[in-house]
């Protein structure tokens, strides 16, 4: 007998509730196939938590798989925390079957005797972070899958810090996780222990959003903003955030406000892809506005849309709003006088011209791993220093320390503000960033994805990421590749001179390549969706701004010649 079958057989034992049996026995007898994909391995709890497709079997997410996980963490904060009262507190999206995972969630705390505030209704993973310091919890847990297409959901962990896990406790974690047999799981909850929160908590976050992404911009009566949720959790919290930030122009896309896990009026709910606010950007244009925002279901992503010199609405990438931001986030810190401990942050595969910004200020600029848990470790681990802001490619960005994790309600007022103060005089967000091109150079960025699913799917992935690494290119668009970057080995060599570098941060799964000219291609699979990425960035001088059409032009071009040689397009 298989073995995937002999796992889904023994679920048919009385640990497992009857529909449960009898879709597992149903399965048995008429879909193999399917079997075998819900069976075949467990779905793993890694270093932030859990992503999958939601269903009955060991490799989805289901009562069973995050009751274990939910398990094991309380057996972890109970050996931790063990003369304490301990306290988590649970958030949950629009997705679907969110608010039932999160409820049984709350009852294995509760049967296990820790204290849990449960939001009452869908909101932020934002307002999830910032409540786990506010509530001085141990612990917090948000019920979210992202971006992700509507059959999936997720389960991922936050610590006392209002950040995700990170070393030491995630490997710990897992640990914990993995030496439990389903049967541990204590589903008889203590009722009294449930706490449900909302109005007390919302308040605090929506006046601490607001203080910290206002800067008493010039312009706002006259600056029209187009807003959609794309039927996520935003809506509990955008709308408020800009009203009260003395945004009274603004446009919500109605068809997109209901929160639906469906997602019925988008392919994919992710406002990296221009398709997701087709909408939005219509709306924009039939009524003049100056901005369109949309964010993604669990509201830690957001995307801008601004009119280009063109007077056109044009979608910009994560590491175009990420500059602007982080530049206005500096001035406003130089107004005041640089303290000397500042810093901003980034990640290994989000553009360049990060780096460069911060030389030109006079702070650092600290970079890390893909993820913003570990820009929440940076905070954690240097707190002698003082974090401006930051994000990554993938439309995240963080205003400050309140919020642990990237915080598309307090960036949406941060984008408005740069956007409405520039108007104002007589400028644009879109100019203002073409004159960062100027003063730091013309960095441009292209993301390439590809979907691979299933088991035959993630052998693909993995034998790309071999041959990626194991037949290493020459040179790269007329550049000879100069630096080979490995996270999983932690060694960078340099092609050309034989050097070799020790790279200063975890283990990871990527590979990135340098060229003499600054060209950077990095390849690494998603940790949360069945795709191989591979970032390219390059780079050129910008003389003059009205010249930015033509050089941009040039720089867009050499991107379509990389992605020909390498076969990504």
């Amino acid at each position: 007998m298989s073995t995937f079958l002999l796992t889904a057989k023994s679920w048919l034992t009385d640990t497992f509730d009857t529909s449960t049996k009898s879709e597992i026995e149903n399965l048995i007898q008429n879909d193999q196939e399917e079997l075998k994909d819900r069976f075949y391995k467990n779905l793993e709890f890694g270093t932030g938590g859990m992503r999958g497709v939601m269903g009955v079997g060991t490799n989805r997410i289901n009562k069973y798989t995050l009751g274990k996980n939910t398990q094991g963490l309380s057996n972890y904060l109970k050996k931790v925390y063990s003369n304490e009262d301990i306290k988590v507190v649970i958030a949950y999206d629009c997705r679907n079957n969110s608010d039932t995972l999160a409820k049984t969630v709350a009852e294995v705390f509760a049967a296990n005797g820790i204290k849990v505030f449960l939001f009452s209704e869908l909101r932020t993973t934002p307002a999830l972070s910032f409540a786990v310091k506010h509530l001085n919890c141990h612990a917090g847990i948000v019920l979210t899958a992202s971006h992700n297409p509507p059959e999936y959901n997720g389960y991922k962990v936050y610590w006392t810090d209002g950040g995700q896990i990170v070393p030491p406790e995630d490997g710990a974690i897992i640990a914990e996780i993995n030496n439990l047999e389903f049967k541990d799981i204590n589903f008889n909850a203590d009722e009294s222990l449930i706490e449900l929160i909302d109005t007390e908590v919302d308040e605090a976050f929506i006046n601490t959003s607001v203080k910290n992404g206002s800067f008493n911009a010039k312009g706002k009566d006259d600056f029209k903003i187009v807003f959609t949720s794309l039927h996520g959790t935003s809506i509990t919290a955008i709308p408020e955030v800009l009203k009260r930030a003395g945004y009274n122009n603004v446009t919500i896309i109605e068809e997109q406000a209901k929160p639906d896990g469906n997602f019925p009026t988008v392919v994919s709910p992710n406002p990296e892809e221009p398709e997701a606010l087709t909408l939005a950007i219509k709306k924009a244009e039939e009524i003049g506005a100056d901005m369109v925002v949309g964010t993604d279901p669990d509201s830690d992503r957001l995307g801008i849309a601004v009119r280009n010199p063109e007077g056109k609405i044009e979608l910009l990438n994560g590491n175009q709003t990420m500059i602007l931001m982080t530049k206005f986030l500096l001035d406003q810190r130089k107004q005041k006088g640089f303290k000397g401990n500042e810093f901003i942050a980034s990640t290994i595969v989000s553009t360049p011209m990060m780096s460069q910004l911060a030389k030109a200020y006079g702070v650092e600029c600290k970079t890390s791993l893909t993820g913003f848990k570990w820009i929440g470790k940076m905070i954690k681990d240097f707190p002698n220093q003082d974090f401006v802001g930051g994000g990554e490619e993938s439309f995240g960005f963080m205003v400050g320390d309140f919020v642990r994790d990237k915080d598309a309600v307090t960036s949406t007022l941060l984008a408005c503000e740069i956007a409405a103060n520039a108007k104002a005089n007589e400028s644009s967000f879109y100019k203002d960033l073409i004159a960062c091109y100027a003063d730091y150079g013309l960095y441009k960025e292209k993301l390439i994805s590809i979907t691979k699913k299933g088991m035959s799917g993630a052998e693909e992935i993995k034998q790309m990421l071999i041959d990626f690494k194991e037949n290493p290119v020459a040179s790269i668009a007329g550049s000879k590749v100069k630096w080979i970057e490995d996270y999983n080995t932690s060694i960078a060599k340099n092609i050309i001179s034989g050097e070799e570098k020790t790279i200063d941060l975890p283990k990871s799964n990527v590979l990135i390549y340098e060229t003499e000219d600054g060209t950077r291609v990095a390849a690494r699979p998603s940790g949360t969706e069945p795709k191989i990425k591979f970032y390219i960035s390059t780079n050129t001088t910008l003389d003059n701004v009205s010249n930015f059409k033509t050089i941009e032009a040039q720089v867009d071009a050499k991107i379509d010649t990389i992605l020909a040689e390498l076969k990504l397009n």
